[in-house]
């Protein structure tokens, strides 16, 4: 599994795009899916944090906190601009920072309310998707839907379930790949 560091690493204009949408709005803000433990989806909206150390969340006591400590997977995806359909898409495993060195270092940083009782998580990324919508004059008779650019990241490492509905299991010799994607009909 990466982390986070290692996937900006291999693609940093890829992980640039993610971290752009994942912080347009200031402070990290995005939907984190985790799995219930009857094995049902639970969405929640968080505040990410992206380092260069990592990507974490520091999560207070809560469904979706005892979600990532018993079955650590999760999804995390952008909010939606303003200005855009554009959306990024992160997925792979949580584990909990405990080096309490590291947790204070990124609590400062983040300015973690010291009162509350959170943990901090660090994201490891199987998948990273970033998918960018030209922007048209809509109205137009005859223009058609542009159809949107689509950047996938695969970790070599990660198993094929690992990869979002739509992408090609099939892992590639390189690690990236465009997606051309089709507009419905």
């Amino acid at each position: 599994m990466a982390s986070w560091s290692d996937f900006a690493a291999d693609e940093p204009r890829l992980a640039d795009g993610i971290r752009v949408l994942l912080q347009q709005y200031g402070p990290g803000f995005g939907y984190l899916a985790t799995v219930r433990a009857d094995g049902g989806p639970r969405v929640h909206p968080v505040s990410p944090v992206i380092t260069d150390e990592g990507l974490f969340c520091f999560i207070i006591d809560s469904p979706k906190r005892r979600d990532l400590e018993r079955d650590g997977r999760y999804a995390l995806h952008s909010f939606p601009p303003e200005e855009s359909d554009d959306e990024a898409y992160v997925a792979g495993h949580a584990w909990q920072v405990t080096d309490p060195a590291r947790v204070a270092r990124l609590a400062q940083t983040a300015r973690a309310e010291p009162q509350v009782d959170w943990r901090l998580f660090e994201f490891t990324v199987d998948v990273a998707m970033l998918t960018r919508r030209e922007h048209h004059i809509t109205g137009i008779p005859g223009l058609p839907p542009s159809r949107p650019a689509v950047r996938v990241w695969l970790d070599p490492h990660a198993p094929a379930a690992a990869a979002p509905l739509g992408v090609p299991q099939a892992r590639p010799t390189r690690l990236s790949r465009d997606v051309q994607c089709t507009a419905a009909a």
